[in-house]
């Protein structure tokens, strides 16, 4: 297995997914977040296509238990941090947050596949990104 230099935090996992740890916590935001600092620097490692300018905006897909989760960067996370939406963070196995958990970070190709289910288009400004209620996938 390969590891990916973004802070040791994924390596790779399977053809779809990279594994990685990261503290799991409630939030009282409506979407999934993490350090945005982090957030880019995985996103233009990992999703750069070679093609030019990657969208470092646009949200990582993790699956987290069963869920498919949209997260975006946000200031003021802690480090190596998954802050989840408390109603998101009900529906899974953690039980003592922020409990360090086990996440899969979908590759370019799973996550474009997962966020087309949304109606996600990378065309459009970040901001008119809706992924639905606690942006679950």
């Amino acid at each position: 297995m390969s590891f990916i230099q973004v802070h040791s935090m994924f390596e790779e996992f399977s053809t779809s997914y990279y594994f990685g740890r990261l503290y799991v916590t409630p939030s009282e935001g409506d979407e999934p977040v993490m350090q945005r600092e982090q957030h880019e620097r995985v996103a233009e490692q990992l999703y750069h296509d070679g093609s030019g300018v990657t969208r470092v905006d646009s949200p990582l897909v993790m699956k987290l238990d069963t869920a498919h989760l949209a997260v975006r960067g946000e200031d003021g996370v802690p480090a190596d941090t998954l802050a989840v939406p408390a109603s998101l963070l009900e529906r899974t196995d953690i039980t003592n947050p922020p409990e360090l958990t086990e996440v899969f970070l979908a590759k370019a190709d799973r996550a474009s596949q997962l966020l087309q289910f949304t109606g996600y288009d990378a065309a459009e400004p970040a901001d008119k990104f809706d992924a639905g209620p606690n942006t679950g996938i």
